[in-house]
């Protein structure tokens, strides 16, 4: 099913924005920016670190096993829907619907056997 599939993504949920951008940027000698057009400090705003075609996502949240660090998948266009039914239809437990990722594509999120999440997203069209 994903086996044509590439990482999109693999979003972290970190204690402080702040000192991640710091790691990332001056340890590992990544560029970041914050998403959407926030800034640092604005509440929801998430920041990223682009590595070649992939994206490291960091929000700010609570670190809790099996949430994080969320492997996101890409699928190509009018994929996700029949993606989501495959899974449902082989007893996957799905943790969020399709719905609207925050760049007009989508995505959904289920559960391996370990309750590990993985995500599967679509970009717009």
């Amino acid at each position: 099913m994903l086996q044509n599939s590439r990482i999109e993504a693999v979003v972290f949920f970190v204690k402080n924005l702040h000192n991640t951008r710091q790691f990332y940027e001056h340890t590992l000698g990544l560029k970041t920016t914050w998403a959407a057009g926030a800034e640092e400090g604005d509440s929801g705003g998430h920041l990223m670190a682009h590595i070649g075609d992939s994206v490291l996502i960091f929000f700010e949240g609570d670190e809790k096993p099996a949430r994080t660090p969320i492997l996101v998948f890409s699928v190509g266009d009018n994929e996700i829907h029949r993606m989501v039914e495959h899974l449902t239809a082989h007893h996957v437990e799905i943790l969020a619907p399709v719905q609207h990722a925050p760049d007009g594509g989508l995505t959904a999120d289920f559960a391996d056997p370990d309750g590990h999440v993985l995500s599967i997203y679509q970009r717009p069209t």
